[in-house]
Order: structure tokens, then C-alpha cells, then sequence
């Protein structure tokens, strides 16, 4: 119990947050639900319910993946982040599916909803409150990039960054940004609603957000089967091989793997160096090159091999280029 307790509190705090906004919102919905019979407010409701419950998995599954490894899974349990962001995505396909049937039950048998300043009000709320919690998450994306952005920079960085982000964040910022942009389509709907004869616009909205939440769906489990299969990430494999490489003992680098283990990175690499270097000088390079690998941000464990220096040059600059022109792009923008 004692171990459970400290894992939690290595969880995802976004995650853990937004669970817990997203489960007072649903709660403050599904009350204005009965209150009104808003078709849109059901959609929002069964929205934020399964954010909430997706989000706390979250949490959950982002705690236990930082478990030490055993001796039955010596690999650790880093992928045990994707495992559980793979179930939770079920619990948002099962609402939107419910919420795009209740869409269309509603364009086809219209009926006007009552309580308008109640559903305003409760709408407004849940805006506001969903869009801090997305805010959290941006600004969540930005320092995992290690930037120092502000103000509107946190919005257009986190989308430009949002692929490096852990998967835990990438989830708790899509659904909060979905739910964010729910809540104000539902809120049009209302408005056109209360003002106009067109009451299908509850519909039609409630079927809109049941698409953007199966987009979540989709996105997030594309995400996360890579990274339960295991995922190589490119970016970190050629700065990785930049450090290397620039290491004045070492000749070449025979194989370099980047695999992301959940919310760490894994890196397995075979050096050559001077096949006339004795065990001890071997050691020296490897611990330098350890300690400045396992330096780089999400990187949990390094494998380093040695092989004799063939004379044969294997890695070549094109992932150093990659690297020095993805950090120009970025001191552009």
C-alpha cells in the first residue's frame, strides 16, 4: 500500500486535475440535464463523464508505469502507460457513440428545451473551467519542450510541440481542447435554439461533438499502439547521435536505438572506438557517455556496446543536420 501511495504521487498532475475538474462539471451537467431536457447538455454531460473517467485511468496508469522493474518484468513497466490509455479510449467511444444517437433521435423528433439561463450558465462554467485545465496542459507540452514561452506563444507552441509531449499530456490536451470546443458549440446551439424555431441545432450539435470525440478516439489509439508495439523516436535518436558521435574517443557508431517506453526513452547504441584502448579507458567513455545520456530529458536507461573501429564510417551527418535544422526552425518561430 505503502509503494502504491508513492507511485501516485508520481502520476500525471494533469491528468489528475482534469479528472477531477472534469468530474465536478459532469455532476453540475447531468444535474441541469434533468432540470432542462437539453439534448446538447446530455451530450456535454456524457462528455465530461468520460473525460473524467478516461483522465483518472490516466493518472493511474501514468503512476504505475514508473514502477522499478521486477525480476518477472525486468524491462519496467513504461508501456504500461499505453496499455491503459488503450482501454481508457473505449469508455470516450462508448459516450460518443451514445451521444451521436441521441443527436439524431433529437433532429428527427425535435422538442424545446427548458431552463435557458441555467443551461447558459452551467455552459459558461464549464468552459471556463475546461479551458484552465487545457491551459495547464499547454503550458505542461511547452516545458517538457524546455521553452519559456508566454502568453498567446503557450498556445501556438503547444500545438506545435504536442507530438513530443508525454502520452498522458497528449490525451488530457486533446480531450480538454475538444471539450473546451464542445461546450461552446453547445452553447451556439442554445442560443439558436431559445432565439429561433430551429431546434434540430441541439442535435446537430450533440452529433458534432460525438465526431470530435471519436476523433480523440482514434487519435489517441493510433498513439498509443505504437507505443505499446514500441515506438523509435527519431528526433531524440539523431541529437542522441550528435552527443556521441562529437565524443573524442569514440570512431563511429555502429547501431543507435531511441525507443519510448511509455513516458521514457530507452536508448540502446553500439560505439566503436580504438581497438588498442584497455578495459579501464573503455569504462571512463562509457560512464562520460552514460552520464550525458541519461542527462538528455525523459531518458530513463542507456545499453552501450563496444565494437573495435572498422575504419568503415557508418553514421553519417544527415541526422545531425535534421537535428541542427529542427532547432533553427524552432529560434525562427
Amino acid at each position: 500500500m505503502k509503494e502504491l501511495l508513492m507511485l501516485l504521487r508520481k502520476g500525471n498532475k494533469s491528468a489528475f486535475i482534469a479528472a477531477i475538474v472534469n468530474a465536478v462539471i459532469a455532476i453540475i451537467k447531468a444535474v441541469a440535464y434533468v432540470l432542462t431536457g437539453n439534448v446538447a447538455m446530455f451530450a456535454e454531460t456524457l462528455h465530461s463523464l468520460g473525460d473524467a473517467a478516461n483522465q483518472f485511468f490516466v493518472f493511474v496508469g501514468s503512476a504505475l508505469s514508473k514502477k522499478a522493474p521486477t525480476d518477472r518484468f525486468p524491462n519496467g513497466f513504461g508501456r504500461l502507460v499505453n496499455l491503459v490509455l488503450l482501454g481508457a479510449v473505449l469508455i470516450v467511444g462508448i459516450m460518443s457513440y451514445e451521444t451521436i444517437k441521441e443527436g439524431f433521435s433529437h433532429i428527427f423528433h425535435p422538442t424545446e428545451s427548458t431552463g435557458f439561463l441555467i443551461s447558459v450558465t452551467v455552459l459558461s462554467a464549464g468552459i471556463l473551467l475546461e479551458g484552465f485545465v487545457l491551459l495547464k496542459a499547454m503550458k505542461e507540452i511547452v516545458h517538457g519542450a524546455g521553452l519559456q514561452s508566454k502568453g498567446l506563444g503557450i498556445v501556438a507552441d503547444s500545438f506545435r510541440h504536442f507530438s513530443k509531449a508525454k502520452p498522458a499530456t497528449k490525451l488530457v490536451f486533446l480531450e480538454d481542447f475538444v471539450a473546451t470546443s464542445g461546450g461552446a458549440l453547445a452553447l451556439i446551439a442554445i442560443i439558436i435554439s431559445h432565439y429561433t424555431p430551429f431546434h434540430q441545432a441541439e442535435g446537430i450539435a450533440s452529433i458534432l461533438i460525438g465526431l470530435m470525440m471519436f476523433f480523440v478516439v482514434g487519435k489517441v489509439f493510433l498513439d498509443n499502439a505504437a507505443g505499446a508495439l514500441g515506438e523509435s523516436d527519431e528526433e531524440m535518436e539523431a541529437h542522441i547521435g550528435n552527443i556521441i558521435i562529437n565524443d573524442p574517443d569514440v570512431a563511429d557508431i555502429e547501431d543507435l536505438a531511441v525507443m519510448k517506453e511509455g513516458e521514457s526513452v530507452h536508448v540502446e547504441v553500439e560505439i566503436e572506438i580504438d581497438p588498442h584502448m584497455t578495459i579501464a579507458q573503455a569504462d571512463v567513455i562509457k560512464d562520460r557517455l552514460e552520464a550525458k545520456i541519461l542527462s538528455q530529458p525523459g531518458v530513463s536507461d542507456v545499453i552501450i556496446e563496444f565494437d573495435q573501429n572498422d575504419g568503415v564510417q557508418n553514421w553519417n551527418n544527415e541526422n545531425i543536420d535534421r537535428e541542427k535544422q529542427d532547432k533553427n526552425t524552432d529560434l525562427k518561430s
